[in-house]
């Protein structure tokens, strides 16, 4: 059954025209009834796999699947059992030489058990250091099998856990700083874990990007007013543009991309449905980026924003911006200019100006 969803899935992949695909270890070969069984299982996808591929076509990313299996109830990095920790690091081992293996550009870890249900059976501290040193461990065995691709944290705030410690961007980027791993990854920002965070997927994307994090993206969306990962397909166009505003601002995401991580509803149960959700996926992204282009070229957007911080384009705004500017400085200022006039934010006009460019 693995093989036989092995080559649909290139065929569903030469049907789009596309050259890059993703993947958890244990979604495309079984759990064997021992960690040797399980990585034989994997060996033989794998080696399908490559075939497949052919010259042209390799993993976006690849990632071990570490929350579905009893083992990983308690969570992997962070479970309270050595064994789990050992067995996650083993399971995550494998996974990394299958991705190098196939010519992965990039690998996640996403930690879907990664926190816990309640503080009162919880060492915090503790959980959080070995999830630490697990990411230090990863880092040095990416260098040794000579790895050269992103490694990627992807933040999630809950769903299975109660509370996830990668909860959002700036949480991520604060566990990064702490363990010294700045450097060593970026992060994967899904649009739907966006939301479950109480965030915007542009909120999400600039705090990756203004910390210099951000590797890659999950496009897909959410649905607000539902209170898990619902996982659809991207097709507002309005969203998209800002993603795309992001991306273009960031420069880029190579060695990164997009992925969708989005599946059809339950109800859309043709064949076609498939090819349908994934080209309109590609498509509004496209149409992101053409607007961006819009806003870009015209450049009132940016010409607002600019005129909105300009009182700081001066000789004592710039000292601020250097540092150099003390209290007893600006206390002077203050007392010299007395009230100060504060001018209109212009959100509308914002809101007028970016919808003119949908």
């Amino acid at each position: 059954m693995a093989k036989r969803r092995m080559r649909a899935n290139f065929e569903f992949i030469n049907k789009l025209g596309v050259d890059r695909w993703c993947f958890h270890d244990r979604d495309i070969a079984p759990d064997g009834k021992t960690l040797e069984e399980s990585n034989a299982n994997l060996d033989e996808v794998v080696a399908l796999a490559k075939e497949l591929q052919g010259t042209k076509i390799r993993p976006l990313w690849g990632t071990a699947q570490l929350f579905m299996h009893p083992r990983y109830m308690h969570g992997a990095a962070t479970s309270s059992e050595l064994g789990v920790y050992a067995y996650a690091a083993a399971q995550v081992k494998k996974a990394m030489e299958v991705t190098h293996y196939l010519g992965g550009e990039n690998y996640v870890f996403w930690g879907g058990r990664e926190g816990y249900q309640t503080l009162l059976n919880t060492d915090m501290g503790r959980e959080l250091d070995h999830m630490g040193r697990f990411f230090e461990a990863a880092v040095a065995y990416k260098k040794k099998i000579g790895f050269k691709g992103t490694l990627l944290i992807e933040p999630k705030p809950q769903e299975p856990t109660k509370h996830q410690y990668d909860w959002d961007a700036a949480t991520a980027a604060n566990f990064l700083r702490k363990y010294s791993l700045i450097g060593e990854f970026k992060l994967n920002i899904e649009c739907n874990h966006a939301t479950l965070s109480g965030h915007s997927c542009h909120h999400e994307l600039e705090t990756a990007r203004l910390n210099g994090l951000l590797g890659n993206i999950d496009a897909n969306t959410g649905d607000p007013q539902i209170g898990w990962d619902t996982d659809q397909f991207l097709t507002d166009i309005g969203e998209a543009t800002l993603v795309m505003l992001s991306v273009v601002r960031n420069g880029g995401l190579a060695p990164g991309g997009f992925n969708f991580d989005a599946k059809l509803r339950r109800e859309s149960t043709d064949v076609e449905d498939l090819f349908i959700a994934h080209i309109i996926g590609m498509d509004t992204l496209a149409r992101g980026l053409r607007n961006v282009a819009k806003l870009i070229e015209d450049g009132s957007l940016s010409e607002l924003v600019r005129k909105r911080y300009e009182s700081f384009d001066t000789e004592l705004g710039a000292q601020i911006e250097a540092g150099k500017a003390d209290f007893e400085m600006l206390e002077k200022k203050a007392l010299e200019w007395g009230e100060p006039e504060v001018a209109s934010g212009k959100q509308e006009l914002a809101e007028m100006i970016f919808q003119s460019a949908l």
